[in-house]
């Protein structure tokens, strides 16, 4: 691949007549029951931005394996500057300098910077590792693009942010000049998301050409030359990042108007449901990860818990839930004491809970949608008597609750695992919601859900809160917690960094305390 530019300097588009860095056309990939890419023509060009775009399961990463040789497509050709290109495994891909910033990363926490870096290269000083020039080479592209990143560190000692720049640096060092980033600012503060995008702009600047692929619109405009969406497989259209709007592209992705809904709570808040005092909890490596975090929450109000993934937030809402022993502190739900009891004795409490890991701590794949729906309640009356149940009975309230929360599946005998991400939740949330809990614990509910099924999760949250339930929101979505909290808390370290209104609350205050800097600092 050669560095000639492909895109004007003002990144109004590619320029005309220009051979794309890259080019894939016409590709279809097939698998058992289901199009997963269906004629698909998509390019990027050297200095810019390609945003890709859709709801979950529209084929971005089908798309993005094929790319990266993970896949074979089933038609179609891809082209490299023009030429074609076939590409039969990830090797043959970072051969051709093609480069795939994962949103999971590929760091081996016990290595160095530079000895993570230097996996999979090959050294100057064969067979031995020379990490001395990789750390060189670490320090100029550390220099070069801002990613303040130090070769000897060891990994697991990094922020997050910091680790993700140790991907970047792995992808140049390699002279990757078509990176692919999977939404690479899912946990990222808006600070440390402001620092990526101003590197990622000086990668186009030098004529590297970006896959962007994120499911945060307002990131995608601001960062987007090109947007193309995708839906069932298909491309919608490609337009111009400027001229796009959030409203256009959320209808592209879905097939109709996506409505924000107006959240903040109008009247009175309720007594307190839940007060949590003190709480002192110990993660699973033994170490403290919830460290003196006390707060109210009322009926009919939703209280936001922001923060990035890692400091607490998953400890403190399954200790509140039971799952989890408390070291110390209390919790309180509707005055009633009930530290250290049981999941099952807090959800007869009235508290519900809806897990971060939705196929490992709610749901079961092997079952069905109705043993999923049942899962809590099977041996309760109406659902059983003297141990017996009754199945019609129970028929009847699976089919109430799929027609009621929209869950799309054949019937309630379908294995819960055959259904999209965002119908597993629909199902959970169903469960959760349908005894009417006074506490709602919902953690990460629209993580990894398309933007259809995020906005109903929003509605039934909104639902409950507006019927004096309690809904403590934990999520790493800062724009999630801003649409719907009428309070944010904010964890950092295990500790509750500060509470602010929801409507004075602003991205850059929160990504401060998100990031441990208070008023006071």
């Amino acid at each position: 691949m050669s560095a000639a530019s492909g895109v004007d300097p003002g990144h109004a588009g590619p320029a005309p007549g220009a051979v794309p860095l890259l080019r894939m056309e016409g590709i279809t990939k097939r698998f058992p029951g289901v199009v997963a890419n269906a004629d698909v023509s998509f390019d990027v060009h050297r200095g810019e931005v390609h945003t890709l775009l859709g709801e979950n399961g529209a084929g971005k990463s089908t798309l993005m394996k094929i790319l990266f040789g993970l896949y074979q497509q089933d038609e179609g050709e891809v082209y490299l500057d023009g030429e074609v290109a076939a590409i039969g495994s990830p090797a043959e891909a970072i051969e051709r300098r093609i480069g795939m910033i994962h949103q999971h990363f590929m760091l081996v926490p016990t290595l160095t910077v530079a000895e993570n870096v230097a996996l999979g290269l090959r050294s100057s000083r064969w067979p031995l590792m020379d990490l001395a020039a990789i750390s060189e080479r670490i320090r100029e592209l550390s220099e070069t693009y801002g990613l303040r990143v130090d070769p000897d560190d060891e990994v697991w000692k990094l922020a997050v942010g910091e680790r993700q720049r140790v991907e970047i640096i792995k992808a140049l060092s390699r002279e990757a000049e078509l990176l692919v980033l999977d939404e690479p600012t899912a946990v990222l503060t808006p600070q440390e998301v402001d620092d990526l995008f101003v590197t990622l702009r000086q990668m186009t600047a030098d004529g590297r050409g970006l896959i962007f692929i994120s499911h945060k619109l307002h990131e995608v405009l601001e960062l987007s030359d090109r947007i193309t969406v995708l839906r069932d497989g298909r491309v919608v259209d490609t337009i111009a990042g400027v001229d796009a709007t959030r409203e256009e592209l959320a209808r592209m992705m879905v097939g109709r108007e996506v409505v924000a809904t107006r959240t903040r709570h109008t009247g009175e808040v309720g007594p307190v449901r839940l007060a949590v005092r003190d709480l002192q909890v110990d993660g699973d490596r033994g170490t403290r990860a919830v460290d003196g975090v006390s707060f109210d929450l009322h009926g009919g109000e939703i209280l936001g818990i922001a923060g990035v993934s890692g400091n607490g937030q998953r400890e403190m809402t399954e200790a509140i839930a039971g799952l989890r022993t408390t070291v110390g502190g209390s919790v309180r739900v509707d005055d009633t004491e009930l530290t250290g009891h049981s999941s099952a004795e807090m959800r007869a409490a009235g508290v519900a809970y809806v897990p971060e890991e939705r196929m490992r701590d709610g749901a079961i794949g092997d079952f069905t949608v109705a043993e999923n729906l049942l899962l809590l309640d099977h041996g309760r009356e109406p659902y059983a008597r003297r141990g017996v149940l009754q199945l019609a009975t129970i028929q009847r309230h699976c089919r109430d609750l799929v027609e009621r929360f929209k869950v799309k599946t054949p019937d309630t005998s379908t294995p819960i695992s055959s259904l999209s991400g965002g119908n597993i939740q629909k199902v959970i949330m169903a469960r959760e919601l349908s005894g009417s809990p006074g506490v709602v614990l919902a953690a990460q509910p629209t993580r990894g859900v398309d933007i259809g099924a995020a906005e109903y999760i929003h509605e039934r949250l909104i639902a409950q809160r507006d019927d004096g339930a309690a809904i403590l929101l934990i999520s790493e979505d800062l724009d999630e917690v801003l649409g719907l909290a009428d309070r944010i808390a904010v964890m950092f370290e295990g500790r509750i960094m500060g509470v602010v209104d929801s409507d004075d609350a602003s991205p850059a205050e929160l990504g401060l305390l998100m990031a441990g800097v208070t008023g006071d600092d």
